[in-house]
């Protein structure tokens, strides 16, 4: 793979789980990691472990705070040249019960604020001619679950952005890719058996298996490094015609 040396990434989300996992493949690449993230104790934590990261603290739900991460990056490293939108939320109820403050929030979290993100990054982008978007979106942008209304449209939207910003960025040598897995082992998979249990009627202890696990043929939980290494070859000059596209590493869910 072609070196990353001294690229500088944004990576929501970074604090734990799969953007956690992004944020330590990238520095073992050379890329200089600001980690975003709501937990200021674990995102510090993780950063000091890196070799050339800082950390930054933002709620996607702030256009403000958005915009700060963007301009903090720069005047600390210069540009940025890598943004991998993250962050996310979860909450399942079905539409009927689904709050519409909890509805706004999933969509500020993982749609808008990946669209401020990118317009923030992708004018320096442009004046280098070179520049990395990478989406994490999830098998729920090419497919449905019920009681996931927010989540799935959230991710449905991203893989829109993925592509509109593709388009618009291919002449400037930018590329922007929405990665799509299956369940990955995290804690915000974690968090929701007990709400997947209750709303859908069986022992929390079944969840696992006959609710995350019921559509792939390969029947396991990812692991977070799994999505890091597609990511960060997504970021390599290797991949620098991939662009628009949803890369599924998904178990083989979306083969049926």
């Amino acid at each position: 793979m072609s070196t990353l040396d001294n690229k500088v990434a944004i990576v929501t989300g970074a604090a734990s789980g799969i953007g956690l996992a992004i944020a330590q493949e990238l520095a073992t690449r050379g890329v200089h990691v600001t980690l975003s993230d709501i937990d200021e104790k674990k995102g510090n934590e993780a950063a000091a472990e890196l070799a050339a990261a800082r950390f930054q603290f933002a709620n996607m739900t702030s256009e403000h705070d958005c915009q700060r991460l963007v301009a903090d990056t720069i005047v600390a490293e210069g540009h940025v040249d890598i943004l991998v939108n993250n962050a996310g939320i979860q909450y399942v109820a079905p539409i009927t019960e689904f709050p519409l403050s909890k509805w706004q929030e999933i969509i500020d979290i993982m749609l808008t604020a990946p669209f401020l993100l990118t317009k923030e990054v992708l004018p320096g982008m442009y004046d280098r001619k070179w520049g990395r978007v990478i989406n994490i979106a999830s098998v729920h942008a090419l497919r449905a679950s019920a009681y996931k209304s927010a989540y799935v449209a959230a991710k449905h939207g991203l893989l829109g952005l993925t592509r509109v910003t593709a388009l618009e960025g291919a002449e400037y040598g930018v590329t922007c890719n929405a990665i799509c897995p299956s369940y990955v082992r995290t804690a915000l998979v974690e968090k929701q058996i007990a709400s997947q249990a209750k709303v859908h009627g069986i022992p929390e202890n079944e969840v696992v298996e006959k609710i995350m696990l019921v559509e792939a043929p390969i029947r396991r939980l990812l692991e977070p490094a799994e999505v890091a290494k597609l990511a960060a070859y997504l970021c390599s000059d290797d991949a620098s015609g991939i662009t628009g596209s949803a890369l599924t590493i998904d178990c083989g869910w979306t083969a049926h």
